[in-house]
């Protein structure tokens, strides 16, 4: 039984397709992320776990992946580094010694209050060549986005769950 041939296809309709479009995104965007930022040595997924650490002290591993949606196991090695630079300290639970808990130290501390104005700028960045009204729509459009297709994610955002179950919901 002979193939079916393939149907006429280019690169041009690669290119025109929005998986490679949010995948180029991504990369131009941690490139700027990190020309923006790099006196701080610091990745966007750093940066995103030192915030949610900051904003949610005593957060364990688990609940801190669902918080910035990011693979569990690859997070080990993030909080490993954040560590190893002496941004985080973790503590054991109280009611459960196997449970590490996440804390910034006072050098993570100083290095957020440091980093944000980068990370806005960095952000600023990725937008500037639209118009304002462009930059809007845009965001609106990827907040959307993100919202209805959060299921289909391999580690979708479980902020909400992870939180209640520290009793800091917000």
């Amino acid at each position: 039984m002979p193939s079916k041939p393939l149907p006429p296809i280019t690169m041009d309709a690669v290119y025109a397709a929005p998986g490679y479009l949010f995948r180029r995104m991504q990369q131009i965007a941690v490139s700027i992320f990190m020309e923006e930022c790099k006196a701080f040595d610091l990745t966007p997924v750093q940066y995103a776990a030192l915030i949610a650490i900051h904003t949610h002290p005593g957060i364990d591993a688990t609940r801190l992946s669902a918080v910035i949606a990011f693979d569990r196991s690859t997070l080990g090695s993030v909080i490993e580094r954040l560590q190893a630079k002496d941004y985080i300290e973790r503590k054991p639970a109280p009611e459960d010694k196997r449970i590490k808990l996440l804390y910034l130290t006072k050098s993570g501390t100083a290095i957020l209050r440091e980093i944000i104005p980068a990370v806005e700028g960095a952000q600023a960045r990725m937008l500037e060549p639209l118009k304002p009204t462009e930059r809007k729509a845009l965001m609106s459009l990827l907040v959307q986005l993100v919202d209805l297709n959060n299921e289909a994610s391999r580690v979708p955002l479980r902020a909400e769950d992870a939180l209640e179950h520290l009793g800091k919901a917000g």
